[in-house]
C-alpha cells in the first residue's frame, strides 16, 4: 500500500471513531477509560499532538472541538453527567 493511500485510510478511520463516539454521547468518557483505557479528551490530546508535530497552530481547546463536535464545556454540560462511585471506584481500581 502506498503512504498517500495509507494516510486516506488512517484519517476515514479516524472520522468514523469520532462519528461513532457523536452518535453514542450516552457513553462516558470515565466508562471508555474504564474499558479501553482511552478516551474524548485522550483521542483530543492525540489530534493536538499530531497537528503540532504537522507545525499546525492549535491548542488543546481547538483539538477538543474536533473530537467532541462543540466546544467541550457545552458538551460536558449538555451530555456528561457527574460519574457514578461505581465508575469512580472502577477508574481508581484500573489505575493501580
Amino acid at each position: 500500500m502506498d503512504k498517500q493511500t495509507q494516510t486516506e485510510l488512517e484519517a476515514a478511520a479516524f472520522r468514523a471513531l469520532v462519528a461513532h463516539f457523536d452518535a453514542r454521547k450516552d457513553v462516558q468518557n470515565i466508562d471508555l477509560m474504564n474499558l479501553a483505557g482511552f478516551c474524548r479528551n485522550c483521542l483530543s490530546k492525540w489530534y493536538l499532538a499530531a497537528a503540532q508535530e504537522q507545525g499546525v497552530t492549535m491548542d488543546y481547546d481547538q483539538a477538543r472541538e474536533q473530537v467532541y463536535g462543540m466546544p467541550y464545556e457545552e458538551w460536558k454540560d449538555k451530555y456528561q453527567p457527574a460519574a457514578t462511585p461505581e465508575q469512580l471506584a472502577a477508574f481508581a481500581a484500573s489505575q493501580k
